[in-house]
């Protein structure tokens, strides 16, 4: 299975192409990216680039409104930002979304042991973006772990998959295996459940392929 970093910006997003985001990553110990926009599906030195695609929506009829646009249905990850608890029970129940993203930015309890378990049943993963604990400092980067060890909590009970982006906009947020597994330690993740999380894109999109492990 490969290892992906499940969410990069790469320009115009960011400030670096894709094409080096990609060779950063295949130097940082990653087989695959995801990347926002519209950059079809390609490779460059051995890393495979995914596309992927954000909904940003403040009700569930704007969330299947924007799956049916052909832009979308090109991607190869969907992604929805979360909402309230409401929200995303009902993100957790739809098969065409695939990761449930911003979780860090929802209230405790947003995400509860009902819709982990929809999520679970669905094949609906949520993401861990490593960009809050990169970036924030104080109160915020403290939230930002401890909704973290809501999910992860509720991950261990319920089996809904993970994913970890560095949310990268440039080559300077790019993080290597290794950096990414210290900092999910920081709110109680293993080693063993980092390799897990950063081989589930391969799930998502080959949902019958067996887990692989990180070199």
């Amino acid at each position: 299975m490969k290892i992906t970093d499940a969410r990069i910006f790469p320009y115009p997003a960011g400030d670096s192409t894709v094409a080096r985001m990609a060779i950063e990553a295949g130097e940082l110990g990653f087989d695959s990216l995801v990347a926002i926009g519209d950059v079809g599906h390609q490779s460059f030195q051995g890393v495979e680039i995914l596309q992927g695609t954000i909904i940003t929506a403040q009700s569930i009829r704007e969330v299947l409104r924007d799956l049916r646009d052909p832009a979308v249905r090109r991607a190869d990850v969907v992604y929805v930002d979360a909402g309230d608890l409401p929200f995303n029970r009902a993100l957790a129940s739809i098969n065409e979304v695939n990761v449930i993203s911003k979780i860090h930015t929802t209230r405790q309890n947003a995400f509860d042991h009902v819709a982990a378990r929809t999520a679970a049943e669905r094949g609906v993963a949520v993401e861990i973006s490593l960009a809050p604990l990169i970036n924030l400092r104080g109160v915020k980067r403290q939230r930002a772990l401890n909704r973290y060890a809501d999910i992860l909590a509720l991950h261990r009970r319920y089996g809904f998959m993970l994913t970890i982006s560095s949310a990268a906009r440039s080559i300077l947020d790019q993080r290597s295996v290794r950096e990414i597994r210290g900092l999910c330690e920081l709110f109680g993740m293993t080693g063993a459940e980092v390799n897990e999380a950063l081989s589930s894109v391969g799930r998502i999109i080959e949902p019958f392929s067996p887990v692989g492990v990180v070199r």
